[in-house]
């Protein structure tokens, strides 16, 4: 039986799972790696920590199986998130500077009051912010010394974390991305699908650092047998949110899924046509197969399951993740604390990169258990900001259905408190690890298991359904004391 190694590498932990020839999980492993935290705002890993852990979770779902049998590889990884390295030693210059991270928030303001925003939004469908790749290359080459001058003397080569996995897989004979991953660094131009030379130079990067740029399902190298006893090919990349676009199905115009990690994506198939938004959201790249371009609305809140863990390792109040339920459940329902966590500022649709974390309602009565109720509700209001833009950018979208997935869809009390405060049905599928299935199925289009996305649709699999439990009158007052919690919290408050 053919068997495809689905490498997902994310923002706090690697996962490996290997799936059969009918996508169903066989062996899963899973190992977290350290955060950096530097200064306030700021966020880094080791690269090293990202390669070991990847290369150890694929070893120990590969040590008990027929090699064989391993026919491909496919490879999600958490976008934006930056690395420079020597493009002969393999050295990094410095650490992979994360999404989350918001030290270039004074270089993007200024390039904002230069007027260079709507060129880089027209171009790119993003955002001038910090969230994204190119700032982030540029502050590492002109924060180490030399950076800028090996840069521009061909010397160095620039990838978010899919690119870097590749390269140290294939020993560094392969320098690619796919066309989702190119869609996040803010320098490739999404309506012509190459890397933008006004772009490049706006940002100081030299075109000679930049990986070749494929479809999702292509090519992408072969690992060396020495990693894991066998080569194997790797056939399919997309970043995690469009991975986990295609992990559920979503391929019509319309179909919305959210993803609850570390961050909430939610993501809205716009097919063949390119939407700007009015609202603040990103256009981006949902997916290219067979030549074909299918394009997306996307929120991004950088701060979802990431509030969970605050809860564990910052107050200390729970000591695994999977108590704040019950704590939720056990809340006086009568107080009404609203917990923004803007703890590297806000994503969509605000954008605010200066403003903190805040916490407003707070009596004397106020316990963990409110503490925790109001950080899983946060995951909500903030989903339902996104819900809002999106109606209005794409008419289109009744929003009635939301699929979910994620590491947060295991909180039934998360989820229900998305469905009551988005007033939406929720479904959560059989396979709620949907990024590593959506590689998984980009490998299995490029070494035959299957053979087209009408086959995929097919195999999408319901678990759990959530429907609204509260009046409009309720979900109304819920969502005024969120936005009055929101505007408190900006760094200028509309």
């Amino acid at each position: 039986m053919p068997l495809i190694l689905s490498i997902d590498q994310g923002t706090t932990s690697s996962r490996a799972i290997l799936f059969n020839e009918n996508f169903v999980p066989q062996a899963i492993a899973q190992e977290e790696f350290r955060q950096y935290y530097p200064n306030s705002g700021w966020v880094e890993h080791n690269p090293q920590d990202l390669w070991k852990t990847t290369l150890s979770v694929c070893k120990k779902v590969v040590n008990d199986t027929n090699l064989d049998q391993v026919v491909s590889i496919g490879i999600t990884n958490q976008r934006e998130t930056t690395l420079v390295w020597d493009r002969t030693t393999g050295e990094t210059l410095y650490n992979a500077i994360v999404w989350q991270d918001r030290r270039t928030s004074s270089y993007c303001a200024d390039l904002k009051d230069k007027g260079f925003e709507q060129i880089v939004t027209e171009k790119t469908g993003l955002l001038l912010d910090p969230y994204f790749s190119a700032t982030k290359i540029n502050w590492i080459l002109n924060h180490v010394p030399d950076g800028m001058r090996l840069a521009h003397r061909g010397e160095l080569l620039f990838g978010t974390v899919d690119t870097y996995l590749i390269w140290r897989l294939t020993n560094g004979r392969d320098h690619v991305t796919d066309i989702t991953n190119a869609s996040r660094t803010m320098l490739f131009n999404i309506a012509e699908e190459d890397w933008d030379d006004e772009l490049l130079n706006l940002f100081e990067i030299p075109r000679s650092m930049l990986p070749r740029v494929d479809e999702c399902v292509s090519d992408f190298g072969m690992v060396k047998r020495e990693y894991f006893g066998k080569a194997i090919p790797i056939r399919g990349v997309a970043g995690d949110q469009q991975a986990a676009t295609i992990g559920q199905a979503c391929f019509k115009p319309g179909m919305l899924k959210s993803t609850y990690g570390t961050g909430c994506f939610a993501l809205l198939n716009t097919g063949k046509q390119l939407v700007h938004s009015h609202n603040r959201l990103l256009s981006t790249i949902a997916y290219k197969i067979n030549g074909q371009t299918n394009y997306a609305l996307e929120g991004s809140i950088f701060i979802a399951g990431a509030v969970v863990q605050w809860l564990r390792d910052g107050l200390g109040i729970v000591n695994q993740s999977s108590e704040t339920q019950q704590l939720a459940e056990n809340a006086d329902h009568l107080q009404e604390v609203i917990l923004v966590p803007a703890f590297t500022g806000l994503g969509a649709p605000y954008w605010d990169s200066d403003c903190r974390g805040s916490i407003f309602g707070i009596t004397r009565n106020t316990s963990p258990n409110e503490i925790a109720k109001a950080a899983l509700e946060s995951v909500a209001f903030q989903t339902s900001d996104l819900l809002k833009a999106m109606q209005m950018d794409y008419p289109d979208l009744k929003g009635s259905i939301l699929r979910a997935d994620g590491g947060m869809t295991s909180s039934d009390y998360t989820m229900q408190s998305v469905a009551n405060i988005l007033g939406v049905t929720v479904e959560v599928p059989k396979i709620a690890e949907t990024t590593s299935l959506g590689v998984a199925y980009l490998a299995g289009l490029g070494s035959g298991l299957c053979n087209s996305l009408e086959e995929i649709e097919t195999k999408w699999e319901i678990n759990k359904r959530f429907t609204t439990g509260i009046d409009d009158s309720t979900r109304a007052k819920k969502l005024a004391n969120w936005k009055d919690a929101v505007n408190r919290t900006l760094s200028h408050p509309t």
